[in-house]
């Protein structure tokens, strides 16, 4: 495989300029993302809404996100990925923004289905536009930093969306956290789109075939269903346990998403790190290197996360929600750089494209509402109870994967 001229070594300024942007902007997409959980409790309580209508306020960005991807990850094989990026950016945050200004349920609702057309926007082409800067040797560690977003942005979502929404309203917390990303959009829309790395720059096998490809793709596939079975949990623990600690412990909605907030900064950039360093130490023994860390890190999560619905007492329940997060987050990095790995570079735009579309079809698309229709039935604390079965068999998918990884990364390099 050709290597990337504006990567040389992975230390050049454009990268590192790069890769600060980019992660800037990741943080921003988590934090909107996440600021609409850590307000559940203001907005059951104002618009009077059901658990089930306030899960499919999640859903319905997430359905959004997802069927929009496929196209997106098409333009972004076929347009200057860093103009999609800065579309992306200003379309979420200007929606978030206005979701401050709604008045009902369903202009909430229609804010964020648009939030979900600008995130898709750049979460199809930011994966394959920052590895284009970066040698295959460094991609884990890499990705591992950009990814750090997840845990440190939805943290940071947590903590203003509570502090903003108690002290201001829950308005004011959409239209604080909106507005940076207004400004991010420009320094990205003048950011250099790097050359993609083709292996056999004379091939005659068409964009479509490849695409094809991606169905017979069997560590692509087993990869994409263990994130989405992690997803599928986290994406409905992270909306979820906010409220979880409002009803069960007792704790404010402040200082709930504060505690929340600051046990996912921590364990997330710990977990983070760990597993992209881990991972890149393995990957070099073998070519199972980044799967084996995903499969453990579930594992491990497991029972940690059981412990943490089921505690008696709040100490217990906070310590188990630590361990658990920073096992699942070491998946982070690792399963991203596999999907990145066997996936050819002339496609990796539609290829992330389609794992978005799967792992929220499959995932947090219907968590949120399945948990919250579960909840008004048995209560929340016995329907959070499907999130461990689910990391169960993410761990599954990811040791299946094992099987066939190294073989699928050899082809996508010679594509």
């Amino acid at each position: 495989m050709t290597s990337s001229p504006s990567a040389p070594g992975g230390n050049s300024a454009a990268s590192t300029a790069a890769l600060t942007l980019l992660l800037a902007i990741n943080l921003l997409n988590y934090i909107d993302r996440q600021v609409l959980y850590a307000i559940f409790p203001l907005l059951k309580a104002e618009l009077h809404l059901s658990d089930t209508a306030l899960g499919f306020l999640g859903s319905a960005f997430m359905l959004c996100y997802m069927v929009s991807a496929p196209l997106l990850g098409w333009i972004g094989d076929r347009w200057q990925r860093t103009r999609l990026c800065s579309f992306g950016v200003a379309v979420w945050s200007a929606a978030t923004a206005l979701a401050g200004i709604a008045g009902t349920y369903h202009g909430l609702l229609a804010a964020r289905t648009v939030v979900g057309i600008g995130e898709a926007s750049f979460g199809t082409v930011s994966p394959g536009l920052l590895a284009d800067y970066f040698p295959k040797e460094r991609r884990g560690r890499i990705l591992a930093l950009f990814f750090l977003a997840i845990p440190v942005g939805s943290a940071l979502g947590y903590l203003l969306g509570g502090i903003i929404g108690q002290t201001w309203g829950w308005h004011a917390s959409f239209l604080i956290v909106g507005t940076p990303g207004l400004l991010l959009a420009i320094p990205v829309w003048l950011l250099r789109d790097p050359p993609r790395t083709i292996g056999d720059q004379n091939s005659a096998v068409s964009p479509t075939r490849r695409y094809a490809d991606l169905l017979g793709n069997r560590s692509f596939i087993n990869g994409t269903l263990a994130m989405a079975a992690m997803t599928f949990a986290l994406g409905g623990l992270a909306q979820w346990l906010p409220s979880f600690l409002n009803r069960i412990h007792g704790l404010s909605v402040a200082k709930g998403n504060t505690l929340f907030g600051a046990i996912t900064v921590i364990t997330g950039i710990a977990g983070t790190l760990s597993g992209g360093w881990l991972g890149d130490r393995l990957q070099q023994r073998s070519g199972k290197g980044y799967l084996l860390v995903s499969g453990w890190g579930f594992l491990l999560g497991t029972p940690f996360a059981a412990i943490a619905i089921l505690a008696p007492s709040l100490p217990l329940c906070l310590t188990a929600i630590a361990l658990a997060e920073f096992f699942l987050f070491l998946n982070t990095g690792p399963l991203n750089t596999v999907i990145v790995n066997v996936s050819p570079s002339a496609i990796r735009s539609m290829a992330f494209a389609v794992n978005i579309f799967f792992i929220h079809a499959l995932g947090d698309a219907i968590s949120p509402t399945i948990i919250g229709w579960l909840s008004d039935r048995w209560g929340l604390q016995n329907s959070l109870m499907v999130a461990p079965l689910a990391i169960l068999v993410a761990a599954a998918f990811s040791f299946l994967s094992c099987r066939t990884v190294e073989r699928d990364s050899a082809l996508a390099e010679q594509q």
